[in-house]
Formats: C-alpha cells, sequence, structure tokens
C-alpha cells in the first residue's frame, strides 16, 4: 500500500503527539507523587509536637507553623501544575484524535 508524503508527515505529527502525551503523564506523575507526599507530611504534622526540615543532608529543628504554610503553598503549587498537565493532556488528545480520524479517511480514499 502507497501513502502520500503528506499522509506520512500526519502520521509522523501524531507520532509526535503520543510522544507527548507520554511526556504529560510521566511529568504528572511526579507532580502527583510529590502531591501525596506533601499531604502526607501536613497529615503527620498535626500530630507532632515538634517539626523538622531536611536541608541538604541534615535534618533540622524548624517552627511547626512555618513548615506548615511552606507545605500548604507546595501543595497548591503541586494541584495547580497537575490541573496545567491535565488541560495541556486534553488538548493534545484532542488533536491527536482529530489527526487520527484525517490520516485515516486519507487512506481509506488512497486504496
Amino acid at each position: 500500500m502507497e501513502v502520500s508524503k503528506e499522509t506520512e508527515q500526519k502520521i509522523g505529527q501524531l507520532q509526535m503527539f503520543e510522544q507527548s502525551l507520554q511526556s504529560f503523564l510521566g511529568q504528572k506523575q511526579q507532580f502527583q507523587v510529590q502531591l501525596v507526599e506533601a499531604e502526607s507530611a501536613l497529615n503527620e504534622l498535626e500530630s507532632a509536637e515538634k517539626a523538622y526540615k531536611i536541608i541538604g543532608s541534615i535534618m533540622v529543628e524548624a517552627d511547626k507553623n512555618e513548615l506548615k504554610a511552606d507545605l500548604q503553598s507546595r501543595k497548591e503549587v503541586l494541584e495547580l501544575r497537575i490541573k496545567t498537565m491535565e488541560k495541556q493532556e486534553a488538548q493534545v488528545r484532542e488533536k491527536a484524535s482529530k489527526l487520527q480520524s484525517e490520516i485515516l479517511k486519507k487512506i481509506k480514499k488512497e486504496d
């Protein structure tokens, strides 16, 4: 079966969309893991008498309220990043779906 140059280019573009989706999924997973860690740390902080923060390779005592504020801020940033990644992922999925439909139509016409 012979496909046109245009169809080949569109197939290449579709493959790039798929790679982008894989990249988004990997990044989103990393953010989700970090979010779970931040939430877990916040929960542990509620019942802790003393709070510690890791700086470099050492652990130092930290003000519990400051640490809580830092973790809450980090949690909000991670939630925002995840939402942004999900929007980008949805846009790429939509483009990929449209392109896939175009490619299938062209291939059927070329047959």
